[in-house]
């Protein structure tokens, strides 16, 4: 299937849902766009390797964030699951 980012057309494999594809082009031509129009920067290979800049720094806070939430909940799952064991045990 074709996609265009940044009015270039790429040619890509969609084994799967060919609509979310098109709404990653989508969001990475937006992205690319923005990145033009506040850096006043015409070359395109400039203008990709700050939206992907922009984009690995997104893409690091969820992970990090993702990792602050999902530290303790691991912890607070696990006692939950060692109470339950431990009142199975003791009801058998």
């Amino acid at each position: 299937m074709k996609v265009e980012i940044f009015d270039q057309t790429y040619n890509v494999q969609a084994d799967g849902d060919e609509h979310y594809l098109r709404e990653v082009a989508a969001f990475v031509d937006e992205k690319m766009r923005a990145v033009a129009e506040s850096t006043r920067q015409v070359d395109s290979t400039r203008v990709a390797v700050l939206t992907a800049l922009n984009i690995a720094d997104e893409l690091y806070i969820l992970r990090k964030r993702q990792q602050e939430v999902e530290g303790p909940l691991r912890q607070h799952v696990q006692r939950c699951v060692r109470l339950v064991e431990k009142t199975l045990e003791t009801s058998a």
